[in-house]
C-alpha cells in the first residue's frame, strides 16, 4: 500500500487566486500514521533541519521516498502547470515551534512550490495553524486556514503575493517540508544552510536561540 493517497490529491481542485494554492486532508493514508508518528526524527528545537542531520525510522524513509517520487511530481505539474521534474526538490523537517515563529513573509523567489505536510496526532490550540493571507500586515485577513493536523497537504506556488504567517504558539509543531526550487547551486546554498544552523544548535544551543529569536520560521 502505498502512503500517499494521490486520488485525494488529483481530485482537489487548485485555487487560483490570489495565488495558486490547494488543501487536501487525508493525503497521507490514516493507516500509516501511526508508524509516522513512531519513526519521525526526534527533534526539540526551532527551525528547519535537512535530512542529512536527522535520524528516523523506516516509515518516515518511506514516507520521504514517496513524496520525492516521480509520480508525486508528475502529479503536481499537472495540478500547477509547470515542469518540474528536472527542478532540484529541498526536503527538511520541523518538529518545534517558538514564540516568533509564524510572522507574515513569502518564500525566497528559488522557491517554485512549496509543498507542506502536516504530521501533528491533533492540534487544539488556536495558535500556530498556517494563515494564507491577502495582506502583508494583517493577519487576520484570511483566505485559508490550515491545521496542522496529521496526514494533511498544502501546496501553493510561490509568487510575490502568496503572503502566509500564523498566529503565535510554542511548542511541538512536527511538519515535513518540501520546495521545488529554481536550480542545484540554490538547492546547495540552501543544503549548507540549514546543516551549518543545525550544527550550531546542536553544539552551541544558546548562541542560536540569541542568533534565529529576530528570524521567524517559515511554516
Amino acid at each position: 500500500m502505498t502512503y500517499l493517497n494521490l486520488e485525494a490529491f488529483r481530485a482537489t481542485p487548485l485555487v487560483p487566486e490570489p495565488f495558486p494554492y490547494l488543501i487536501v486532508p487525508g493525503f497521507v493514508r490514516q493507516e500509516v500514521l501511526p508508524a509516522i508518528h513512531a519513526d519521525f526524527p526526534a527533534i526539540d528545537q526551532p527551525g528547519s533541519f535537512p535530512l542529512a542531520e536527522l535520524t528516523y525510522g523506516p516509515a518516515f524513509r518511506q514516507l520521504i521516498s514517496e513524496m520525492t517520487s516521480p509520480e508525486l511530481c508528475q502529479a503536481f505539474e499537472e495540478k500547477f502547470g509547470l515542469s518540474l521534474r528536472r527542478r532540484p526538490i529541498l526536503v527538511t523537517v520541523r518538529g518545534y515551534c517558538r514564540l516568533s515563529d509564524g510572522q507574515i513573509h513569502t518564500d525566497t523567489p528559488s522557491k517554485l512550490i512549496t509543498v507542506l505536510v502536516y504530521l501533528n496526532p491533533h492540534w487544539e490550540a488556536d495558535g500556530g495553524r498556517l494563515r494564507l493571507l491577502r495582506s502583508a500586515t494583517d493577519l487576520d485577513d484570511v483566505i485559508a486556514e490550515v491545521p496542522p493536523i496529521a496526514g494533511t497537504l498544502l501546496a501553493f506556488r510561490r509568487t510575490d503575493n502568496s503572503w502566509h504567517g500564523h498566529k503565535p504558539y510554542v511548542g511541538s509543531r512536527r511538519v515535513l517540508q518540501m520546495n521545488w526550487i529554481t536550480n542545484r547551486w540554490v538547492l546547495r546554498k540552501e543544503t549548507w544552510r540549514h546543516r551549518l544552523s543545525a550544527l550550531v544548535k546542536r553544539w552551541w544551543p544558546r548562541r542560536h536561540a540569541a542568533l534565529s529569536s529576530t528570524q521567524p520560521a517559515q511554516y
